[in-house]
């Protein structure tokens, strides 16, 4: 394990921030000698998303998720999470303390980044997270610190005005003392997969052509037919990423799947709040039929897509009941002499099986002797009293029916359901 990942690790109490990253310094070869590093303490609602989105920024060695700028109340979350502190102007706030390189990123780019990540504008709450414990702050540690921090207040004010916004409440002030916050608290989002980033920001960015592109996405396409929507972030989210890697990236299917930010969303019908990403919605003539906070597994995913274009049907329950189509059923005559090309699955739009390895086996049910490479996965199927071996789709998971070791020739015989393909002509050259 690198020095610096021993460091990101490990390096949860402010004595160990200020000896361990001296360390680090030292050790890496590609910094002058003489580069120092750097700490400055931010709040801007509740420290998980903070933490994530700094420690992900070139140039920040590391986040530290705590509290601090309280008086008379303990610097716990039990304590500063009370009902009676709800509104308290003494309770602490939840912050982040930052460690960073200035020879790779300056101040004025972190504290840039840092009121990008949230909106400034809203007094002693970030969204539906109120009290002051999540009050927007900015605690320096000299003179030059809090100068350059209201040089970019300053500078983002008239920003935030030009779209609409309010005055910023973020107050700046010295740093009197960080308290860090429990362990549990620390590199929350990275030990809890399963979950969403929240996302307060504005929109607003300190490089207006950012945001005169954004401005630019025309949402008329979504409002015709079926589509989803996801919500992405325009900062970091590991959520949004591990959602683009473990669905998107595969997903091919016939109903359109389109990301935006929060702030692209005009003309669009929505039930559901936006703060959080990702946000999966999904529309049918540009209104909200279905929405989810968080991210979805793939299993998840495909089972929403499965009521969402399937609906109570009989292709719905081969899929995620288990079922099997009727013998002769209307989709498999339709499919038993489809020309040349690829059935595929009707969800995902995967490749399946190729009509070069389908045959006639007289059972009523679509045949082939092999799969396309690596499109299914294989499960001991029990029921019923029978030992059988489940074939189900591998990118979305549903079932897709049974092999047997009957096939023409001592080759297998992969007996699947018609009802959960599409077909796909070949092209020619292809």
């Amino acid at each position: 394990m690198s020095l610096l990942r021993l460091f990101r690790t490990f390096s949860k109490t402010s004595a160990l921030v200020a000896i361990l990253a001296q360390f680090s310094v030292q050790a890496d070869s590609s910094m002058p000698a003489t580069v120092h590093t750097e700490t400055i303490v931010v709040g801007a609602g509740c420290f998980w998303g903070v933490e994530k989105r700094f420690e992900a920024m070139p140039g920040v060695i590391n986040a530290v998720s705590g509290y601090a700028d309280g008086n008379g109340v303990a610097p716990t979350y039990s304590a500063i999470t009370q009902r009676a502190n709800k509104m308290n102007p003494n309770n602490h706030a939840e912050v982040v303390q930052i460690s960073f390189n200035p020879a790779q990123i300056s101040l004025t780019t972190v504290l840039q980044r840092y009121f990008e990540m949230h909106d400034p504008t809203q007094l002693n709450r970030q969204g539906n997270d109120v009290g002051t414990q999540y009050r927007s702050t900015i605690l320096t540690n000299s003179q030059e610190q809090f100068d350059i921090a209201q040089q970019v207040k300053v500078q983002y004010q008239p920003l935030l005005s030009k779209a609409g916004y309010g005055e910023i409440t973020t107050k700046i002030k010295p740093l009197q003392q960080f308290f860090p916050a429990e362990q549990y608290h620390q590199d929350y989002i990275a030990n809890n997969p399963n979950g969403y980033c929240p996302d307060h920001s504005t929109g607003v960015r300190f490089e207006p052509a950012v945001k005169t592109q954004l401005a630019k996405v025309d949402n008329n396409a979504l409002k015709n037919g079926k589509h989803i929507l996801v919500i992405d972030s325009e900062s970091y989210c590991p959520y949004c990423e591990k959602f683009k890697a473990d669905v998107a990236s595969k997903y091919n299917g016939d109903i359109p799947l389109h990301f935006r930010y929060a702030n692209q969303l005009k003309g669009l019908t929505l039930k559901t709040a936006t703060w959080a990403t990702p946000t999966i919605i999904l529309l049918e003539n540009g209104k909200e039929v279905f929405g989810r906070q968080g991210y979805l597994a793939p299993e998840q995913f495909y089972l929403l897509l499965g009521k969402f274009k399937l609906g109570d049907s009989e292709a719905f329950n081969v899929a995620f009941d288990e079922g099997t189509d009727g013998r002769f059923c209307q989709q498999y005559e339709i499919f038993k002499n489809t020309p040349d090309g690829v059935f595929i699955d009707k969800l995902s739009g995967a490749a399946l099986f190729d009509t070069k390895d389908r045959f006639d086996s007289g059972t009523g049910w679509l045949s082939f002797t092999k799969p396309v490479a690596d499109a299914v996965i294989e499960k001991p199927d029990n029921r019923y009293g029978m030992r059988r071996t489940e074939i189900r789709a591998k990118v979305s998971g549903i079932h897709l029916g049974h092999v047997f070791n009957d096939g023409p020739g001592g080759l297998p015989r992969y007996c699947i359901n018609a009802t959960v393909l599409d077909f796909v002509p070949r092209q020619q050259g292809s």
